[in-house]
């Protein structure tokens, strides 16, 4: 059970709430580098990665055109 990234985005409150949406349909997901994005700006270097199990991914991708989230 490997890990993979689902998408990066620069804002972590979305990147929370789009981790919760797939859970809540579920589907596991985690944040990863979300600490590091708190200041303003720091979105564009550090993006938050949401990151799935790679059997989940296919599942969290749909559910990301659902959402319509590109």
């Amino acid at each position: 059970m490997a890990l993979v990234e689902l998408v990066r985005m620069p804002n972590g409150a979305e990147a929370e709430l789009l981790r919760g949406r797939l859970e809540s349909a579920g589907v596991p997901a985690v944040c990863f580098d979300a600490g590091m994005n708190i200041a303003e700006s720091v979105g564009l270097a550090i993006p938050v990665r949401i990151m799935v199990l790679d059997e989940d991914l296919a599942d969290a991708r749909a559910l990301m055109a659902e959402f319509g989230i590109a």
